[in-house]
């Protein structure tokens, strides 16, 4: 699951300049829901990896369908 974080964080980091401090609450935050994910039976590391980079993105707004446009139509 560690290698799965890293992948997270890596991508993560590369799509917006964060500050540090940024960087790792976000770390702690994926940390706990990929941890949940797990524990729940997902194993696949390259789930777990877009379920952790979509879980950030929905934290902080980047993931929103309304502002990228979508209607629902």
């Amino acid at each position: 699951m560690q290698h799965a974080i890293d992948r997270i964080m890596q991508t993560y980091n590369l799509m917006a300049n964060r500050a540090e401090a940024a960087s790792d609450e976000a770390r702690e935050k994926v940390t706990g829901y990929l941890q949940s994910l797990f524990e729940g039976g997902e194993t696949d590391m390259h789930r777990l990896t877009v379920c952790g980079l979509t879980y950030l993105r929905e934290l902080d707004g980047s993931n929103d369908p309304v502002k990228a446009g979508y209607t629902g139509l």
